[in-house]
């Protein structure tokens, strides 16, 4: 789009721009430039055009775009231009996805290319690797306190290491995954240092107040993360004299992002990391970006416009790369951060489906479909052109954000349930096997989050300690049905490291006392690969688990329709043990798969002439894709064993 005053300062820009630049090939750069500019000029001038600076940073900007565009390889820069011609590229049904932490998995980077074939045998062809940036020695809640954005941990590598692994991982057609931390940086971090040293430049990088005054009006609205651990939002620094705003942790600086200077050096940093061979950055904490006293300081309009300008900068310079939001937010709120274009992703490509995933823990607790039946409904409708990362397990907490309404909606109080299931999920009863752990938990108000490994949470350490071959079946039965749904449901499945050959619960970190007090280091696991090779022996849960995904992830990539297209239907069949869907090919709906899953402990049955057309199959019967074999039926009735599910298809 032509627009008088933007093209006016592009051309000043152009006009100035540094001799380095000028002399460069960059033929596709001002292509994208100019075809971005306007909205790029649009959304920076309402986040910074009321400064005297502008100007200045407006071609700061663009400079530290062209920059990283001379850097990018010339094998990257082909990549942006086939993922440009084939943009739904990610919304194929073929990506699977696992996320891991490259110590825990495989003791360093040079370990993780090792291990490559360990991905190409499961069928897993996205990787995220958590933070591998530099950070404290010490506490660095998991590596997202970053210290330094341009450098690899020591622990995990070098930069050499990372590059090594990116190019043998696109021989192999796996996607790299990586993390930016957006929202704040260590204590440790150069930029804080300065801000500690009395540098007026560098306190403004952060939120930082000589007394309370101001904290104090923030605090009025803002809720805490870590009310236990960490409460307040603010930090008194001796060195500096100054409050500083620490919203996560007391070492983890929020960033200013009304400081135009601090997005652009975190724009820097996205496409320094793009250059590396990253194809996904994960944007960490992207709901707490901007700051507005009388707010809670979460969600607010500017936060999505940042988001917006970083994917219109990208866009120019690395456009085949991907965003994921991390933002574990209310449904309502959560679709927001994929843009508000009808079709295309103009924020992230792609967002955590963390109802999905709290729904799915609810199911497994109560043994009924009755509240995810319901908040599936609420899920709000992605655009066209974004997807989900459907997943069971990740590195952080299992949080329980159900909307209120739906849990009242099918007969539940809501604290009254929430209570119901953190007891359950921490073993408090009888006919509970889990092993789950708090965290966050809030004494007073009894409220906390989950923590604890898949295998363990749906009893298989139980189960494997008593030597129950029944108990050992049925929590097999569990990680394979909560599997097939994150496979089958539309978006991009999201394995965890060790859920792939049942991994336990991991007490080691115990012994570390930088690591004792979260409880989440409980399922971040050190893999031991002795165990892991089970998976090549039958009779063993780690064979049985790992062959039924290797076959699970197989079959999904071969069937059209569960490429993510919003082509599912929720199917209400009056059974609150079940949960079935249809996925259906747009162009030819006569192509389509009948998703069933029993969570319950005993046999239901369904009857399919209540079904429509999948009662009386046009073109003979019913068949289970995932096991190849017929289903059971009993006078047109489906008969779903305990725990079960089926993948079914018209033969």
């Amino acid at each position: 789009m032509y627009e008088q005053q933007a093209h006016t300062l592009l051309n000043d820009i152009l006009n100035e721009i540094e001799a380095g630049i000028s002399k460069q090939d960059l033929r596709y750069f001002y292509t994208r430039l100019g075809a971005n500019f306007y909205a790029i000029h649009s959304l920076f001038e309402r986040l910074y055009g009321h400064r005297d600076d502008f100007k200045e940073r407006s071609q700061k900007l663009v400079e530290t775009m062209a920059w990283q565009y001379i850097r990018r390889p010339e094998d990257l820069r082909q990549k942006d231009i086939e993922r440009e011609a084939d943009h739904n590229w990610f919304l194929s049904q073929n990506w699977v996805g696992m996320a891991l932490y490259s110590q825990g998995f495989a003791g360093n980077l040079q370990g993780m290319k090792d291990h490559l074939n360990y991905f190409q045998d499961l069928g897993v062809n996205l990787v995220h690797i958590m933070p591998i940036m530099q950070c404290p020695k010490g506490s660095s809640d998991g590596g997202y306190a970053v210290s330094d954005f341009r450098k690899i941990d020591e622990r995990a590598g070098s930069l050499q290491d990372l590059n090594q692994l990116a190019r043998s991982m696109h021989d192999r057609d796996i996607l790299l995954t990586m993390d930016v931390v957006l929202n704040h940086t260590s204590d440790e971090h150069e930029w804080a240092q300065k801000a500690r040293e009395g540098d007026p430049k560098f306190q403004d990088y952060y939120y930082t107040f000589e007394n309370r005054n101001v904290p104090d009006m923030f605090e009025q609205s803002m809720p805490e993360v870590f009310p236990e651990t960490s409460p307040g939002n603010f930090t008194w620094d001796e060195d500096m004299q100054r409050w500083v705003m620490t919203v996560f942790n007391s070492y983890q600086w929020d960033l200013n992002y009304s400081n135009p200077t601090v997005f652009i050096e975190m724009l820097d940093v996205i496409l320094f990391w793009a250059n590396q061979g990253a194809d996904i950055l994960r944007l960490d904490a992207v709901a707490f970006l901007w700051k507005k006293i009388g707010s809670t300081c979460q969600n607010e309009r500017e936060a999505h416009l940042i988001l917006q300008l970083l994917k219109d900068c990208c866009q120019v310079v690395a456009p085949g790369v991907l965003y994921i939001a991390e933002a574990i937010v209310a449904p309502v709120e959560v679709t927001k951060y994929f843009g508000e274009d009808a079709v295309i992703a103009k924020e992230c490509e792609i967002a955590y489906n963390a109802t999905y995933m709290a729904l799915m823990w609810d199911a497994v607790a109560t043994k009924n479909t009755k509240l995810l039946n319901q908040g599936i409904k609420s899920l709000p409708v992605k655009l066209e052109r974004a997807t989900w990362l459907n997943y069971i397990r990740c590195h952080d907490d299992i949080g329980l954000g159900f909307d209120d309404r739906d849990i009242e909606l099918v007969g539940y109080q809501p604290a009254q349930h929430r209570k119901f299931l953190i007891d359950y999920y921490m073993g408090r009863f009888d006919h509970s096997h889990a092993r789950g752990l708090p965290f966050g938990e809030n004494e007073k108000t009894g409220d906390a989050r989950i923590s604890g490994s898949l295998a363990s949470l749906v009893g298989l350490e139980y189960a494997l300690e008593i030597g129950d071959p029944e108990a050992i079946e049925d929590s097999i039965k569990i990680i394979l049905l909560l599997h097939s749904l994150i496979m089958s449901f539309g978006g991009i499945p999201l394995l965890y490291y060790g859920d792939e050959v049942g991994t336990t619960n991991d007490v080691s970190y115990l012994e570390d006392p930088y690591k004792k007090g979260d409880s989440r280091w409980v399922h971040r696991p050190v893999i031991d690969w002795n165990k892991a090779d089970l998976r090549n022996q039958p009779g063993h849960p780690q064979y049985e688990i790992f062959t039924a995904l290797k076959r699970m992830i197989s079959v999904r990539k071969e069937i059209d329709v569960f490429a993510d297209f919003n082509n599912r239907e929720l199917i209400d069949v009056g059974n609150d043990h079940l949960f079935v869907f249809e996925r259906y090919c747009i162009q030819q709906q006569h192509q389509r798969v009948l998703v069933v899953a029993n969570f319950n402990d005993k046999p239901q049955h369904l009857n399919l002439s209540e079904l429509g057309s999948w009662g009386n199959p046009q073109n003979g019967q019913l068949y289970d894709l995932f096991s190849g074999q017929r289903p059971d039926l009993f006078k047109n009735a489906l008969v779903i064993p305990a725990f079960s599910f089926y993948w079914l298809q018209e033969s």
